[in-house]
Order: C-alpha cells, then sequence, then structure tokens
C-alpha cells in the first residue's frame, strides 16, 4: 500500500518550519552553555564516599576561598559533586582540594581533573565551527557532483542545497534542546556535544541521498507519471529501511542514554534527538523540498 505523504506536504514542510524557529529563538535568547572545552577554566569532580552533604555547604567551602573569577559548584550523580573554577593552573586545584580535606577528611575521593586555558578554548570554538562549517560544504559539492545528470525537472545543485536545509532542520533541533538544557538544567557542551553534531550530520545525509538516489533513478524509467507521484513513490519505497535504520540506532543509542555513563549521557541524548530529526526530515523536508523547487521553476 502507498501512501500519500505528498498531499500533506505544505503540513509537514510548516510542522519543521515552525520547530526550526523555535530552536533559533531558543539559540538567540538562552545561548548554548559552554563547558571549558571552549571557554578555558579547570574542573574538578569529587566524589563522596558516604552521605553527599549540601550543595550549599560545599559551595561555602569553596566561595570561602575567594578564588577570584566565576566559580560554580554542581551537583552530578549520586554522590558527585563539579567544581568549575577560572585558574587553570595546579596550585588552585591542589589549594581546593586541601580547603575540602580540612572539611571532609577522608571522606571524598577526587574523580578527574581537567584545565584548559582560556586561548586554547577560544581556537577550540573556532575550529568546531569551522569543522561544522566544512562538513556541510563538502556536502553540498558532494550531492551536486553525484547528481551531475540529472537536470530536470531540478536542477542538480538543488539536491545539495535542498539536502542542507534539511541538515540545517536537524542541527537546530539539537541546539534549541541543549539551550533549553543549558538554561534551565544547567548542561554544558563541548567538543563532545559538536562531535554528537557531526555524526548527525553525517546520519541525516546518507539518509537523504537513500531517498534522492531513488529519486534519480525513477526518474530514468518512470517517465509517464507526475513529478510529485514519482516523489511520494521513491519516498514509500525508501520508507521501510529509513524506519528500521533509525529504528535499530535509536535502541543502541537508548541503551547508552540510560545505562550508561554520566559523562555520555547528553552525548546520547543529542544523537537520540538528531537522528529522529535527521529521519523526519529525510522524508519530509528533503523530499516536499524538491517538489516546490519544481513547481516554483
Amino acid at each position: 500500500m502507498m501512501i500519500n505523504f505528498m498531499k500533506h506536504r505544505n503540513i509537514l514542510l510548516g510542522v519543521a518550519l515552525i520547530l526550526t524557529t523555535a530552536a533559533f529563538v531558543f539559540w538567540g535568547v538562552w545561548g548554548l552553555n559552554y563547558n571549558i572545552d571552549f571557554t578555558g577554566g579547570s574542573l574538578l569532580e569529587i566524589k563522596f564516599k558516604d552521605a553527599r552533604p549540601p550543595l550549599e555547604e560545599v559551595r561555602g567551602v569553596i566561595d570561602n576561598m575567594k578564588l577570584g573569577g566565576d566559580t560554580s559548584v554542581q551537583i552530578t550523580g549520586e554522590q558527585n559533586f563539579i567544581i568549575r573554577f577560572q585558574q587553570a593552573n595546579e596550585e588552585t586545584h591542589q589549594k581546593i582540594v586541601s580547603e575540602l580535606n580540612n572539611k571532609y577528611t577522608d571522606r571524598f575521593q577526587e574523580q578527574r581533573f581537567e584545565s584548559i586555558g582560556p586561548a586554547v578554548g577560544k581556537e577550540l570554538k573556532t575550529k568546531a565551527l569551522y569543522s561544522i562549517s566544512l562538513s556541510v560544504i563538502a556536502m553540498i559539492i558532494y550531492i551536486a557532483f553525484t547528481f551531475k545528470k540529472v537536470s530536470y525537472p531540478v536542477a542538480s545543485w538543488k539536491y545539495g542545497v535542498f539536502a542542507s536545509l534539511a541538515l540545517l532542520h536537524d542541527v537546530m533541533i539539537v541546539v534549541g534542546l541543549f539551550a533549553i538544557l543549558g538554561h534551565f538544567a544547567g548542561v554544558e557542551v563541548g567538543l563532545t556535544f559538536v562531535a554528537a553534531l557531526l555524526t548527525v550530520l553525517g546520519y541525516s545525509i546518507n539518509d537523504t541521498i537513500v531517498v534522492y538516489d531513488r529519486v534519480r533513478e525513477n526518474l530514468g524509467r518512470l517517465t509517464k507519471i507526475s513529478f510529485i507521484d514519482l516523489v511520494n513513490r521513491s519516498l514509500n519505497e525508501t520508507l521501510t529501511r529509513s524506519i528500521n535504520t533509525g529504528f535499530a540506532t535509536l535502541l543502541s543509542l537508548l541503551a547508552i542514554f540510560f545505562f550508561g555513563g554520566a559523562s555520555i549521557k547528553f552525548f546520547a541524548l543529542a544523537l537520540i534527538v538528531g537522528i529522529l530529526a535527521g529521519t523526519y526530515s529525510s522524508i519530509f523536508i528533503a523530499c516536499p523540498l524538491l517538489i516546490l523547487a519544481n513547481r516554483k521553476k
């Protein structure tokens, strides 16, 4: 049975436009809560062996040290605290550990200490933006080259542009979610978040290419049906593959999210949301855009 998805293409594109616009608003208003990978500074995580003391008590110990600059203390996991401070040096690290030992002798254990200078953090942020931008540009060029023999009824370069618009939707959905989480829950983003975005880009473009490739094949052999029907048929022929691939991937990511460590929890969440958005965009954004371009032409 063939489902006429393209009959509702305006609604499908409208939903995507609303979600993408909302994500841009969240990002513009609240921004992302960058961690020390991008801002520079130090991070110290400690784990208490017995009952964890109140947050305000630990925060008071850190505030009394008058380290200068921005410092923060956050609860994580069941027994842990994460302490962030601007000084990126070992002396401050040891000073904090010493003060905590004076207050909580032998009650806690240091889990990790990370330190990045502000110049390095700024450089990493710039390189992250470059890597995402170059990936998208390379994808547009690759798709345009792959579809170079397809010039009717939609020009080959438009396939690359439309695929990139679908990618924009996927990335912005993830960015918008983490803008919300950063504002209300203090969730931070760093290099693992960039890795998640690049993974989402790769997954989504692969899904979109499968659909577009079927459109290209059908253009060569189905010459007696309208372009709308041809796109809808191509979509139906690849729908099962897209859903099965996405579902199998989500099962693995959900297992990581619920049973994996705290350090990769939000990495898995970014991939889960990105793959859901990517599956939607491959089916309900990339294809309607082809029809829209043909109608405008």
